[in-house]
């Protein structure tokens, strides 16, 4: 579980929860791709609309690397 909002700092350190990059940065997409194959994540689930362009966009990347992109209001 992970979010690029700010995030209680205690939850962060226990790694029960992931500082993700903000979609606003240029190399989103790419930071999202590092972070999953470091942390051998195998599907993201999109719950932001800001997040779910840019992810949409890239799902055949993912893809590629055998990550799941889904979207929580629906199937994708």
């Amino acid at each position: 579980m992970g979010d690029y909002l700010e995030l209680p700092e205690v939850l962060v350190q226990s790694g029960k929860v992931i500082a993700l990059p903000n979609p606003k940065n240029t190399s989103y997409t790419h930071q999202v791709l590092a972070l999953c194959l470091d942390r051998n994540i195998n599907c993201v689930l999109i719950l932001r609309q800001e997040e779910k362009e840019l992810l949409l966009n890239a799902k055949q990347l993912f893809e590629e690397y055998d990550i799941q992109i889904e979207a929580a209001d629906d199937k994708v």
